[in-house]
């Protein structure tokens, strides 16, 4: 079995006196898709933010690759190989898709606030971020601005943007959240798609879709870990039923 790609060991996070992460302990392997599952404030969304670096850990140690990341800075962690989506697509509305994958792209050169070279006139980006768009299918848009996109498409984009970064492991914080169904199969196809070619660690209530696209899964209840497994072992495991998933999942 090859050493994990991701390993969080001991992480602890509180926000007064709840904890939102305590004493977790959690890997992801290369190339597999770990999905993270549990009620509304059980610490997934912390958790994520934790690992990204959009919150310091109070104790234990986030890798990356067998590299400590505590204390790195998010764009730190992104040339790493780390990117991440988000609940609400953090997107410049008025800009084109293109010009809103081509900054991504930029940005991983490291000069993304060099407005002086628009991002418009320079042919490698623009084929990069075409590139990006196509394959998340929304070559057809790349001109539209993004305040035009539909919901789903808007989630399309923020993978986009996630993938110009030319992750090793991509963070996906609920990609299906607020989407219909059409647009939720579409998601789903897409990221069964990407599967294998980057590692993932998906939060999402979309129980359907976890099950569809999980290599394992991991539920997390009140900051901690109580199960971790196969779709297939998490699904006959008690204490998941009781804690979480309850009637769901019946047979």
């Amino acid at each position: 079995m090859s050493r994990p790609l991701l390993e969080i060991r001991g992480v602890c996070k509180h926000f007064g006196g709840l904890a939102a992460a305590d004493g977790v302990d959690l890997d992801v392997r290369p190339g597999e898709i770990h999905a993270l599952i549990g009620p509304n404030g059980a610490g997934k969304t912390t958790l994520i933010n934790l690992i990204s670096g959009e919150l310091r850990p109070e104790r234990g140690t986030v890798r990356f690759d067998g590299r400590e990341l505590n204390g790195l800075p998010v764009h730190r962690r992104v040339h790493r190989g780390l990117a991440r989506t988000y609940q609400i697509a953090n997107v410049f509305s008025a800009f084109p898709a293109i010009d809103n994958v081509a900054l991504a792209v930029q940005a991983l050169d490291g000069h993304s606030f060099h407005f002086w070279r628009s991002v418009r006139d320079d042919i490698r980006l623009r084929e990069e971020a075409m590139a990006m768009l196509t394959r998340v299918g929304l070559a057809a848009r790349a001109l539209t601005p993004a305040t035009q996109l539909s919901h789903g498409e808007r989630r399309q984009l923020g993978l986009a943007i996630a993938l110009a970064s030319r992750p090793r492991m991509l963070l996906l914080d609920e990609p299906m959240a607020g989407t219909g169904p059409k647009s939720s199969r579409q998601m789903v196809a897409l990221l069964e798609g990407l599967k294998g070619q980057q590692a993932m660690l998906l939060v999402e209530h979309d129980m359907d879709a976890v099950f569809t696209l999980a290599d394992r899964i991991s539920v997390l209840v009140y900051g901690r870990i109580i199960a971790t497994g196969t779709p297939q072992e998490i699904r006959a495991n008690r204490e998941v039923r009781a804690a979480y998933l309850g009637e769901e999942l019946q047979d």
